[in-house]
Order: structure tokens, then sequence, then C-alpha cells
């Protein structure tokens, strides 16, 4: 992968926290500690500041203190280090490995192991795929989202579609809103479908009933899945997924409103099963006109090995 060029070695995100000072005056006299931080720094938020006093990141006469609700006295030095959030800290870049199945001047497709998230998120503020196109390649850093036109799920393996300047982006999103990018799966699902070939026409929206989780809601944006039985056998299917939308966790909703959730996909009740301990799902087609050129693409990438496994297993059961 492409070393980061020497400007982007001077990039914001290498400097040194800014260290902020100042005496306590006679109207905070007797306040938290947090409360009279926030009036050293009102450009971050009062919890952010709070963690950086537990953090070790203050000083009150010199000495470390890391009780936010701690009373201060008029005319006590407070030193506070403005470390970044980690939001801010997110969009850097991060020397990691990219298996680049194509790669042009104006666009990149990369086959994504399962594990990596894409774009930065609570819990995920690094070792992003956003975080490995920033070291890759200079102009990702102006770039929205650092080119990265849609997603796959953090346990999902396999293609994805990267602009790599903004005209191309640009048409990409476009592309993608008017279903001109064709994307197939390789899905593994609990219970043997009947028939063997349908679509799945269901609106997918927020549950309800948890944040971390999409349903079938009727107030949902439309979906549109086809799904293609390719063998099945003792409570177990495996599946070619074509989608005509690209809702959040669409296969997934699809298939687990019908009874078949994915193997090993805990958060729609799917159970482990083959050796896979991650939701059985990989990208494995890609196929659209180029945005610059117009020249006919089409790429495939072959399942990772714990996916192969799994997916042999039923079609020798189907044999």
């Amino acid at each position: 992968m492409a070393a980061l060029d020497a400007d982007a070695a001077e990039a914001p995100w290498d400097a040194q926290p800014e260290r902020r000072e100042a005496d306590v005056s006679q109207a905070l006299h007797g306040q938290r500690l947090d409360k009279v931080v926030v009036t050293m720094a009102d450009e971050f938020s009062r919890n952010h500041l709070q963690g950086l006093i537990e953090g070790g990141h203050v000083r009150v006469d010199g000495a470390l203190s890391i009780s936010a609700s701690r009373k201060v006295l008029a005319g006590q030095r407070i030193e506070v280090e403005l470390v970044p959030t980690a939001e801010s800290r997110a969009f850097r870049p991060e020397e990691i490995p990219l298996d680049i199945v194509f790669e042009d001047p104006q666009l990149m497709v990369v086959n994504k192991p399962a594990g990596m998230v894409v774009h930065p998120a609570a819990g995920n503020w690094s070792g992003t795929l956003l975080n490995a196109l920033l070291a890759h390649h200079r102009n990702a850093a102006t770039l929205p989202r650092a080119g990265i036109v849609h997603r796959l799920d953090k346990d999902t393996s396999g293609l994805l579609i990267v602009g790599k300047t903004l005209a191309a982006t640009t048409a990409l999103v476009r592309m993608i809103a008017a279903r001109d990018v064709h994307r197939q799966y390789l899905a593994i699902a609990h219970g043997e479908l009947h028939p063997v070939s349908v679509r799945i026409d269901a609106p997918i929206g927020r549950d309800p009933k948890s944040r971390v989780r999409m349903a079938i809601v009727s107030s949902g944006k439309p979906a549109q899945t086809d799904v293609l039985v390719m063998a099945s056998g003792e409570g177990l299917s495996a599946l070619r997924c074509t989608l005509h939308t690209g809702r959040t966790h669409q296969i997934r909703v699809h298939l687990a409103a019908r009874g078949h959730a994915l193997v090993a996909d805990e958060v729609y009740s799917g159970k482990p099963a083959l050796g896979m301990t991650r939701q059985a799902l990989h990208a494995t087609r890609l196929a659209f006109a180029h945005p610059i050129s117009g020249e006919a693409l089409s790429f495939e990438a072959a399942p990772p090995p714990d996916f192969a496994l799994a997916w042999r297993h039923v079609a020798d059961l189907a044999r």
C-alpha cells in the first residue's frame, strides 16, 4: 500500500494537544472543577472535558486532579491538556493493508475482510476502511467519507466501490441511488427456503423496539431482494441474493423476517453453525459502468475461508 506523502505527514492529526492555563476567578470560587474547565474550553462538550479530567489531563496548582466534582478556590492555577475527542481523532490515516481488486485514477474496488468497520463510529474510531483510504491516497482527505459511496456491515466480507475523485464519487453515489450498480451476495441461512427463487419486497426502517436493529415496517423505505437457493439440506440453505435497493441490513432483515436468519447473525437471532462465528454474508459480485469512461466493469471475489468451508458443507449436504 502506498505510504503517506511528506505533506500528509504534517497534517493536523499529528499535532501535539493544545494546553491552556488560567487562574480561578473570584466569580468561580467554590465551583466544581469541570465547570471551571468548561469556561476555559467552551468549544468542547462538558462530557468530553469531564473525560479529560478523569483521564489525568487536568492539573490544579501543578498536581493532577481526576475528580470532576472537586471544588476549586479563587487564585488556583488550572492547566488543561486538550486532547482531541475520539471523533476528531477518527479521521486520520492508518497504514492498514487493503485487498485492492481494481484501481485506476478515478476509483477503487476493495475486497473488505470480515471484522473491518467501513466508517468510524462509536466504539470503532480507528482501524476502519476510511482510515486505510486516507493513508492509501492523498486525495481521499478531500472527498466526502474519503470516497466511500456504500457500505458493508462490519462482519460482512466482500466487494466495495470507492471513489478517488470528486467527479467519480458524485457519479457513483448517483448510480447507486438510480440502482445502476448491480450487487450480488452469498449467504447461508437457517431453514430450507421454499420456493427456491423469490423476490422479497418489503419496506425497511429502524426497529421501534431496538435501535441496533432494522425491521420491516410500513413507514420504512422500499427494499427489494431477489433470493435464489443454490443448495440446502439439514435445515440450512446456501443462497445467492441480488440487491435492488441498499437498505441497512437489508438481506439480514428480509431473510430473518421470513424465519430464515443468517447463520451466526446474533442481532437477528441467527445461531452459530458450521464453524461460522460471524454473520454468514459475503458480497461476491459488483457490476457497473465506469462513472467517467462508461466502460462496463464487473468484479467477483471468492468468499474467505470460514465462509467457503461452511458453503461447501451445505453444498455437500445437497449432493
